[in-house]
């Protein structure tokens, strides 16, 4: 008779090698803000391009 924890590993594809050890995968959502990648690099953008402009157009005294 098969346990439940011989079951799931036979259920469960194998998993692959990474050079500083096993890497797994997980499939199931996270809690958390979810952003989209576009959101983040316009954002980034954004950042620097207010940063050069303050840079730029406020005296620095």
């Amino acid at each position: 008779m098969s346990t439940k924890r011989e079951k799931r590993r036979r259920d469960e594809a194998p998993m692959p090698a990474a050079s500083a050890g096993l890497l797994r995968f997980f499939e199931e959502d996270t809690p958390g803000i979810k952003l989209s990648p576009q959101l983040v690099v316009i954002s980034g953008v954004g950042l620097v391009v207010l940063a050069l402009i303050a840079y730029f157009l406020l005296p620095v005294t």
